[in-house]
């Protein structure tokens, strides 16, 4: 692709780096961005600088939060003995719109997958574990997508957790496998949270 401007070239590299767009695809937005009035163009500039520069993880759950403690984790409404683990905040803003889970979140960061070199130390199951034997905790629900990273993630968990005093539970096969949760209809991810089956049934269930 040959480009008439340097910082014409550069900005279409920089916004192909991100998922899902291509060379083409960055062009047209980054000439939809030149029709725009510079204000507009400018708002966006400084709402992307604040994220990175701002933006923190909640000391507890790890979501993403503008303070240190997630309006989640700091309602007092919800239940802080029932624990659901999924892998980012995707999957945390899905089941919320569900209006069916009334607990707290725990964000893992990813999947296990030894073919990205993602391991267990590259996600936040350490301080899961830690939760856990503080005592306060009875159930973790395991909301990962039903894929094989989601399933060797969840059954990494689980063998962590073989020996302390908590009821595992995995989310009703409503969510077709191989599915990212993100993408389930709202009503099908409810069902399954209300639905939700011990995690060694769905062990027998893939044996």
């Amino acid at each position: 692709m040959e480009f008439s401007s340097k910082l014409l070239e550069n900005a279409v590299y920089e916004m192909s780096q991100l998922p899902g767009i291509g060379k083409r695809s960055a062009l047209r937005l980054v000439l939809h961005l030149l029709k725009q009035p510079e204000a507009q163009t400018s708002r966006l500039s400084e709402a992307l600088s604040e994220l990175r520069s701002q933006i923190k993880f909640c000391k507890n759950c790890h979501n993403i939060s503008d303070v240190e403690l997630c309006e989640i984790c700091a309602n007092p409404a919800r239940d802080i003995s029932v624990i659901c683990v999924v892998e980012d905040i995707r999957d945390v803003m899905a089941i919320e719109n569900t209006g069916q889970f009334k607990g707290l979140y725990h964000v893992l960061g990813g999947k296990i997958s030894p073919v990205e070199g993602i391991g267990p130390q590259h996600l936040t199951i350490d301080s899961l574990l830690e939760k856990v034997r503080t005592g306060s905790i009875r159930e973790l629900i395991f909301a990962l997508s039903a894929t094989m990273e989601g399933d060797t993630t969840n059954f990494y968990m689980y063998k962590k957790l073989q020996d302390e005093d908590i009821t595992t539970s995995t989310l009703a096969r409503g969510v077709p496998v191989g599915d990212e949760l993100e993408y389930a209809d709202e009503v099908t991810l409810g069902r399954s949270i209300l639905n939700r089956i011990p995690f060694e049934n769905s062990l027998k269930a893939n044996s």
